[in-house]
């Protein structure tokens, strides 16, 4: 198997395995392996830089391919079903950690106390992981910022893959909730400091292009967690296949992240459609790109045309010739809606390997001023409730300090004024 540079899965709480397991099961089709991770495919690129997410295992003459991942929750259950389902057989068994009670959707539970005791175990496997790899890129985190385990316990992990591996890449698939002010506000405030590239995802956006462009009258999570993996699949494309551009995590990051604060991407993908309509549909390149900076394509509920890009990252798939991709044309008719101050800010790669099922496809990765409206939604309701207090004893009362309160809630609103200012100066 050619070298690659490895990347490390960490997948914590009930929805960071779920989405997990969405995210491996397309990761299969597309590098040609079946769901016990032997090889069934036909195209030598599938294998060439499959060593990026999965190890190589057995010594016959067909290899099995194992994830390179760990799987984290507080409570047992979400990973036995994992075990005893159809990706059963494709993990490596001591590749899964389990607590014995879960975080009860409190964060400092999966901080302070519940977390806490795990973490340790979890970073020992994490370095069972990365110790045979060659040249590890960095780690790549899935969890939910709503539930105490995939918040509290994921902060923890972040923090703690900072101070073990501080110059490797930590980009994090991120699912921003709407109800759990309290965890994902204690949580934004650890992803700014800890986090390099953070792709912001919140229910919202996917119920509307489940029910409005897929026509699902009422999404189920697998339904949600397929758009996640499909996006998941589509930012990784240029990191798995070979391809023009943005080859590794690093890469991305420099041509995205123009200061180290504003991390929080937006991602988006087309084309999405109806199943019934598929047979309809003829997508050109030009409509692709067009479908990228459209707000019904983004998988998180802000509009972009109420800020403006910093930095964009557009990866195409599938039978598409450079000459045919019209983002230069795009920025100039909607050239208010980019910064002038950072020349040639959108990035194109391309990869001639299609996603399972379709014959070309995009994935864009947006640095915009719009994701404030993300931010200030969560500031609002977190400081609504912070106000008078409430619940917070559930909090106090697993060891946090309420300053840590006043803490995220200050630095949220530093990194909201960064953004204006970041966006005018010059």
């Amino acid at each position: 198997m050619p070298s690659s540079r490895e990347i490390i899965n960490v997948q914590v709480g009930q929805a960071g395995n779920q989405i997990g397991e969405s995210f491996w099961d397309m990761l299969l089709a597309e590098h040609g392996l079946d769901r016990s991770g032997m090889y069934k495919g036909s195209d030598s690129l599938q294998l060439q830089r499959v060593g990026v997410y999965f190890t190589e295992a057995g010594a016959g003459p067909e290899p099995k391919f194992v994830p390179r991942s760990v799987q984290v929750d507080l409570e047992s259950g979400v990973c036995n079903r994992a075990r005893s389902g159809p990706l059963g057989s494709l993990f490596r068994p001591g590749t899964y950690l389990t607590g014995e009670t879960s975080a009860g959707n409190n964060w400092a539970k999966g901080f302070y106390t519940e977390g806490a005791e795990l973490v340790d175990s979890i970073l020992e496997i994490v370095r069972q992981q990365a110790e045979p790899c060659d040249a590890l890129q960095g780690f790549q985190l899935i969890h939910s910022l709503g539930g105490g385990t995939g918040a509290g316990l994921g902060s923890l992990l972040l923090s703690k893959l900072r101070e073990e591996f501080p110059d490797r890449m930590l980009a994090t698939f991120s699912v921003l909730p709407s109800p759990k002010p309290y965890n994902a506000m204690l949580s934004l405030n650890q992803l700014v400091d800890n986090g390099d590239l953070t792709i912001c995802i919140d229910n919202e956006a996917l119920y509307d292009i489940s029910v409005g462009t897929l026509k699902v009258k009422s999404p189920a999570f697998a339904d949600l967690n397929g758009l996640i993996a499909r996006v998941m699949c589509g930012v990784s494309t240029s990191l798995r296949f070979p391809g023009q551009l943005n080859g590794d995590l690093r890469k991305l990051g420099m041509n995205l992240v123009p200061f180290p604060r504003l991390h929080f991407l937006m991602p988006s993908y087309a084309p999405f459609y109806d199943p019934n309509a598929r047979s309809f549909q003829k997508v050109s390149v030009a409509e692709l790109t067009q479908a990228v900076f459209d707000r019904k394509n983004l998988l998180v509920a802000c509009d972009p045309r109420h800020g403006r890009y910093l930095t964009a990252a557009t990866i195409f798939r599938g039978k598409i010739s450079s000459r045919e991709i019209s983002v230069r044309d795009l920025q100039k008719k909607n050239s208010h809606h980019f910064v002038e101050w950072i020349p040639d800010n959108v990035s194109v790669s391309l990869v001639s390997v299609p996603p399972v099922g379709q014959v070309q496809s995009a994935t864009g990765l947006s640095n915009s001023t719009a994701i404030q409206e993300v931010f200030k939604r969560t500031l609002d309701s977190f400081s609504l409730m912070f106000k008078r207090r409430a619940f917070l004893h559930w909090y106090t009362g697993e060891g946090m300090d309420v300053m840590e309160f006043s803490e995220a809630e200050s630095n949220s609103q530093d990194l909201m004024s960064a953004i204006p200012r970041s966006r005018n100066c010059h």
